[in-house]
């Protein structure tokens, strides 16, 4: 990716901002951070090996929740670095290649999750709305080009935002609200109109989440007048039963988007502490939570989880008393 700037070597960078005015307490901040992060990290990848490891779970439901812990667990790592440094080593300078590397995999691998989201509601309307179609439209086969066009979606978003910032002019040494790089938080310091950029950053999040947000509504819209038509409480109660954890995740997953870029594209009087805590919310919410709920709701999971740690658990006094003899 090549990017311009018209600075000098000295103050070719960004300032990454945690916590404004509590930088005294940063070290005592990075240990609630840190729990958060280690959440994240351990339960989507606990996630991930349980679906893989469990055959019973190689299902189509099963297959998107792996995306969705596989999406959680690369939007973690990619902001952790910059968050690490800030809070333990006060290392706030960041270049421009490696802000601009940054931002990318953010919102990459946040539309990324968005679109996921779309497949899990596809999934979701196809279980209650078309049961008997469901084993056979959601083949393996077709899991695989669902996630080939996700990809490929991602693909061309990163070719055209390279395209369209590569030549973009910022100004030195610019604080930025947040421990990482964030598209409408750096193209204010842009030499040319901020305008531009911003209007067409906030066209295509609109294209992309906005897009999918509707589809992810006009799917549930279809799930509730099928599940209203069943005759019986306890039967409609268990159709919406299956739905809770996606509808958890959407929520946790859009709410903290639409209000970090409402904040940043339209509320500019808003504290920087806001928009730090904002930040941060909309980073850690969604990996954190999304593997406790799907453990603590979906039965499936949980077990295959307990089965898994009690035959790990098992094997340790075995391979002991084997050592001792």
């Amino acid at each position: 990716m090549v990017i311009s700037n018209n600075t000098t070597s000295s103050s070719a960078n960004f300032l990454l901002t945690a916590f404004p005015g509590l930088e005294l307490a940063h070290i005592w901040i990075s240990i609630p951070v840190c729990c958060l992060y280690t959440i994240a990290l351990l339960g989507n990848s606990m996630i991930l090996f349980v679906i893989i490891a469990e055959q019973s779970l190689h299902k189509p439901m099963y297959y998107f929740l792996s995306m969705l812990s596989a999406v959680d667990l690369c939007l973690t790592i990619s902001t952790l670095p910059t968050v690490l440094a800030v809070l333990w080593f006060h290392a706030r300078e960041i270049s421009f290649r490696a802000c601009f590397l940054q931002m990318t995999f953010v919102h990459a691998f946040s539309f990324l999750e968005s679109s996921v989201l779309v497949a899990m509601a596809f999934d979701r309307f196809m279980a209650i709305c078309n049961p008997l179609k469901y084993a056979t439209v959601l083949t393996d086969v077709m899991i695989m080009v669902i996630g080939l066009i996700i990809c490929l979606r991602q693909l061309i978003f990163v070719f055209f935002m390279t395209l369209v910032l590569k030549n973009v002019s910022f100004h030195g040494g610019q604080e930025l609200s947040h421990p990482f790089c964030y598209h409408p938080d750096m193209i204010k310091y842009a030499y040319s109109n901020p305008w531009i950029s911003n209007l067409l950053g906030m066209f295509l999040q609109l294209y992309l989440s906005g897009t999918d947000f509707l589809f992810i509504l006009f799917s549930y819209a279809l799930i509730l007048r099928t599940v209203l038509s069943i005759v019986g409480p306890k039967k409609q109660q268990k159709a919406l039963g299956t739905c809770v954890c996606h509808l958890c995740a959407v929520t946790i997953f859009y709410v903290p988007m639409i209000s970090l870029s409402i904040t940043h594209r339209l509320l500019n009087s808003t504290s920087t502490v806001v928009c730090s805590i904002l930040a941060n919310v909309y980073l850690l919410l969604p990996p954190v939570l999304n593997p406790i709920i799907y453990s603590l709701k979906t039965k499936t999971i949980r077990q295959a989880m307990l089965q898994l740690l009690q035959s790990k658990s098992s094997r340790g006094p075995s391979v002991m008393s084997l050592r001792g003899g």
